[in-house]
């Protein structure tokens, strides 16, 4: 499948040709515009247990948008509600892609997508909930962001710091911890940090350059209250 990332530097949209029987799915409401030869549907990677479990547990539609191309070749342009990012990731089958739960868009086929359980630890303190996704197979997979997207490569045993709420996406096989981001609980909490993850390579971790939980809490801060 060919595709382009048209305007990366603004509000970018994932512009996919699709041949005669190639498909893509995307989540729910990511189509902007398509050709005529290209059919939509509703699917549920896993069934409706699999759904579920998007719905239920990390908050995501239960559906996936399915993109085919039954009668002929076709265009598809897809993009995201948050201003912010898209960067394309390979996977060759030897690993899969841990992705905070609204940084999924959409994924070619030959990739599955599950909603898996983090380590208690790790997702009582990380304020991204128990439940991310994890992708698996070979294809590519689009990921988006509020803010740019910047990778961080870290080389074997380097370690690196990030905001849990800055986070995108990770190789599935990297090492992380939940940390204060001072050494005292007071100072953590009045730095306005409070937990942060602890990275260690070798791989490439994915983060997004604002907050949503920032911009969340500075729009409820200037919305009168009833």
């Amino acid at each position: 499948m060919k595709y382009e990332i048209l305007y990366p530097e603004a509000f970018p949209v994932v512009e996919c040709h699709l041949e005669r029987g190639e498909s893509i799915k995307a989540e729910s409401d990511a189509m902007i515009a398509m050709s005529p030869t290209i059919d939509v549907e509703g699917k549920m990677d896993g069934g409706i247990l699999g759904g579920l479990a998007r719905k239920i547990l990390s908050g995501e539609s239960m559906f996936f948008q399915e993109l085919i191309a039954r009668r002929g070749a076709g265009k598809v342009l897809f993009g995201h509600s948050l201003p912010g990012g898209i960067m394309d990731v390979e996977l060759d089958g030897s690993y899969g892609l841990t992705i905070q739960k609204d940084g999924f868009l959409a994924a070619t086929q030959g990739i599955n997508i599950e909603t898996t359980v983090q380590n208690l630890s790790r997702g009582l303190f990380s304020g991204e909930g128990f439940f991310v996704l994890n992708a698996r197979g070979r294809g590519t997979i689009f990921v988006s962001s509020y803010g740019v997207i910047h990778p961080i490569n870290l080389d074997d045993r380097e370690e690196f710091i990030i905001d849990n709420g800055h986070l995108v996406a990770w190789p599935d096989y990297m090492d992380y911890k939940i940390e204060r981001a001072s050494s005292g609980w007071i100072s953590s909490l009045t730095s306005g940090e409070g937990l942060v993850c602890r990275f260690r390579g070798p791989g490439v971790v994915l983060i997004q350059t604002r907050n949503p939980g920032s911009f969340e809490s500075w729009i409820r801060s200037i919305v009168p209250s009833k």
